[in-house]
């Protein structure tokens, strides 16, 4: 049934993935972005776009519509380290005036972007959405303060809501894809490389209790989590609040991924051995299985060489090369 959305963050990386995913699911979707992260161009065709800042939300929000994705938020944990007044402002400060716009105009659903940085440093993996939540930086405060205001608000006022705590994200879908900046994610600053944009790619820890010393982290196409959020739209009840973790479940190193991305590329990726970084877990992984029983979701895209593929023909794309 066709309805009708308002994608907070539309015209960052995730969001926008999931804006065309409703799009092409025949739904109609609004885009509130304030582009301090985003790229207007990523906005979808067939989106309406509001350039404005979520903490506004009140403006345009109305009983017209279904629902709302939240993507609206920064996600630096080395700046949140350095400002973590910017991520309290706009993470939590945006979220608390988005709830009070729903509950104002009547719109009682929420699919909220989540992240990994809730738990911090892992007691055991794969995680399970019962384990402890521990964040070592401001950024996954800020996103765990979140969540205990959406669990407030739908026992007061009978929102529906899911959390969704993303792994590593990585990978494209069609003209969206990644494209932060600062880049600080590995699978594109690696693809950086392999296009002489970059010199070499850090490695930061060699000495990590791992088969091969590197850190081993969990990857998930961003296709894949899109299909997630509209399965969580349908799973929404009202008075709930379901927190999903979404991962593949299978960790790859830091060493394998730039294998990988050589294989893929076809490209030399030097890379050079560094210190490792402050809250760095050895290993992040995910149980997605909370996420398979209740919103019947299944990654169709595990496979880390194509995750790269996808993500190596977006990068070539938006220099001008022929993928």
């Amino acid at each position: 049934m066709r309805a009708k959305y308002l994608v907070t963050g539309g015209a960052g990386y995730v969001g926008s993935v999931v804006a065309a995913r409703l799009l092409a699911a025949g739904h109609e979707v609004t885009v509130l972005d304030d582009l301090s992260t985003g790229f207007r161009e990523a906005v979808p065709a067939g989106a309406a776009f509001v350039r404005g800042r979520v903490q506004d939300a009140a403006r345009w929000l109305d009983p017209s519509y279904a629902g709302v994705l939240h993507f609206a938020a920064f996600s630096q944990v080395g700046e949140s380290v350095r400002h973590p007044e910017k991520y309290w402002e706009n993470n939590l400060g945006g979220t608390l005036a988005l709830l009070a716009a729903m509950r104002e105009s009547g719109v009682r659903t929420l699919v909220f972007s989540s992240t990994a940085a809730t738990y911090g440093e892992p007691v055991h993996t794969p995680i399970t959405e019962s384990d402890p939540t521990a964040p070592t930086s401001p950024y996954g405060a800020s996103k765990l303060a979140v969540d205990h205001m959406i669990t407030g608000e739908a026992a007061a006022h009978g929102l529906g809501a899911v959390s969704l705590r993303y792994f590593n994200v990585a990978g494209a879908h069609g003209e969206q894809g990644e494209r932060h900046d600062p880049e600080s994610h590995l699978i594109p600053l690696v693809l950086q490389v392999a296009q002489g944009r970059r010199e070499f790619i850090s490695v930061y820890g060699e000495d990590y209790p791992t088969p091969d010393g590197t850190c081993v982290r969990d990857y998930i196409h961003v296709a894949d989590l899109a299909e997630a959020h509209l399965l969580a739209l349908a799973a929404a009840t009202p008075g709930e609040h379901l927190i999903c973790n979404l991962g593949n479940g299978n960790g790859f190193s830091v060493r394998e991924v730039i294998e990988t991305a050589r294989k893929v590329t076809g490209h030399p990726v030097p890379e050079v051995a560094a210190p490792r970084r402050d809250g760095d877990p050895a290993v992040l992984v995910a149980s997605a299985d909370t996420a398979r029983a209740r919103l019947g979701w299944r990654p169709a895209r595990p496979d880390l060489a194509g995750i790269i593929a996808d993500a190596w023909d977006f990068a070539r794309r938006r220099t001008g090369e022929r993928p």
